[in-house]
């Protein structure tokens, strides 16, 4: 039995690298070889991830294919591939009604078994529908932004953003660059952006946005100031706290659009101001995930250079280093794209 190497999810400063067997495929599936595997967000949400773990995380890959299934007719062996985790059925009413990240198949399905991982398993539902060739010219390293990016456009998307309007992201983590870099692709009038890092701060002026500001003061003000007496029309939650949560709703324009991209803890209740949300007529359009189309979008808009995004990653560490890849990310100092390379040996 040929052994593989994976890193084991414990917690966010306990990673071990351990051995599987490489998985084994059946006739309907691919064997992918991952080149490259980012470290998201999500992966470091320690009140979500450690009440199943011990397990293999990662979803953000890129890599070659190593086996195909006989039944399997679209790829080849050696195809640079991106892969997703998650793929909708297509067929309920959540997914006819472009409510895919609802889909009882969506929330069911991933591959085996993790992106952290020498070598993972592709099962049939993915192969026929979260399997993308890479173009030519896309590096391994860009495809791994393949799944945010995605996430990121069917947020716009959903949420009915327009060009020239005034665009607030609370949060400059990755998830809040990515967000700057769409709305500026997208033709944003203004773009603020908030944190309590100095680091991140810098980073979201370099990515483009117009204003920075230390999420320590009085942003409504601060926008009015660099927007015509005006507050933001669209505003994008990217942390998760209430404190954000509470920024978010002051901050917004009359008629304007709260997108919820990052959830607050379960059970975290917030107080709302109904009257003047309503008075305000103001939308709050929650996302998660993205289906076929984002991705499809996402490629394109990476692919042809509209959003570049190698200028994200800090790191590039070897698998064997993983855990601190995921300190790295969980104390979020001085690092934005951690992405770890299973076939590249530690030094």
């Amino acid at each position: 039995m040929t052994m593989m190497d994976v890193a084991m999810y414990y917690n966010n400063h306990d990673v071990r690298i351990e051995q599987q067997p490489i998985p084994q495929i059946s006739d309907d599936e691919l064997l992918v070889k991952v080149m490259a595997s980012g470290i998201c967000g999500s992966d470091v949400m320690e009140w979500y991830r450690i009440k199943k773990a011990p397990l293999v995380l990662g979803h953000e890959i890129a890599g070659t294919v190593e086996q195909v299934g006989k039944h399997v007719s679209k790829f080849k062996k050696d195809d640079r591939v991106f892969v997703t985790h998650h793929v909708p059925c297509n067929t309920c009413r959540f997914c006819l009604n472009d409510n895919h990240a609802l889909c009882h198949t969506l929330h069911s399905t991933k591959f085996y078994p993790g992106g952290f991982a020498e070598y993972l398993r592709v099962p049939s539902i993915n192969v026929d529908r979260g399997t993308f060739l890479l173009p030519e010219h896309m590096s391994f390293d860009e495809a791994t932004f393949i799944e945010p990016l995605a996430c990121v456009v069917r947020g716009f998307r959903t949420a009915g953003f327009t060009p020239a309007q005034s665009v607030l992201i609370l949060g400059s983590g990755m998830a809040g660059l990515l967000n700057i870099k769409l709305a500026k692709a997208y033709g944003a009038s203004k773009i603020f952006t908030t944190d309590i890092s100095e680091y991140r701060l810098k980073i979201a002026k370099k990515m483009g946005a117009d204003v920075v500001m230390n999420a320590q003061e009085n942003i409504s003000e601060i926008i009015k100031e660099h927007n015509d007496g005006r507050l933001a029309d669209f505003v994008i939650l990217c942390a998760g706290v209430p404190s954000a949560v509470k920024q978010a709703l002051d901050a917004i324009a009359p008629g304007g659009t709260l997108l919820l991209f990052a959830p607050t803890t379960p059970k975290e209740v917030i107080p709302l101001d109904i009257f003047d949300l309503w008075n305000k007529q103001i939308k709050i359009v929650s996302t998660y995930a993205g289906a076929g189309k984002d991705i499809i979008d996402a490629i394109d808009l990476i692919s042809s250079n509209t959003i570049t995004v190698s200028d994200m990653i800090t790191h590039r560490i070897p698998l064997h280093d993983a855990k601190k890849g995921f300190s790295l990310v969980a104390d979020a100092q001085e690092s934005i794209k951690v992405v770890l390379y299973p076939h590249q040996k530690k030094k």
